[in-house]
């Protein structure tokens, strides 16, 4: 397997109950792989407990297909340790949607995840849940 250097960026912090990452550029799968260990790690305070993500994808290209497994493997490591609401920020876009689909269920158990074409909303929506930005 030939590696690559990482392609696209991202940052992830922590506030309160909240996970917020800003997805950034194209990604290939050694940027999704960074991403994945860096979110787990990010999370691992927040899992005894609910939590939720907001994540920020207007400035995100999408990925390499090799990012599909990477991302959906990341998402049920989420489901398993206690994520129940994600708010994805991004203008309307049906090819971004479809991606996104690919990778996140909508709804499973407790976890529901939405998208928002503006922060408050998305914010506000994370904030009836119990989870404070």
């Amino acid at each position: 397997m030939i590696e690559f250097p990482p392609h696209g960026t991202f940052s992830i912090n922590l506030s309160n109950n909240i996970v917020i990452a800003r997805l950034s550029d194209s990604w290939n799968e050694e940027t999704a792989i960074a991403f994945k260990n860096d979110f787990i790690q990010t999370a691992l305070p927040l899992t005894g407990k609910p939590w939720g993500h907001l994540v920020y994808l207007d400035d995100w290209n999408l990925g390499a297909t090799e990012v599909t497994p990477v991302m959906s493997e990341l998402v049920k490591w989420c489901l398993a340790h206690n994520l129940h609401r994600a708010a994805h920020v991004y203008t309307t876009s049906m090819v971004k949607k479809y991606y996104i689909e690919t990778m996140i269920v909508e709804q499973e158990g407790n976890f529901v995840r939405q998208a928002f074409s503006d922060e408050r909303q998305a914010i506000q929506w994370l904030g009836e849940a119990g989870f404070i930005f």
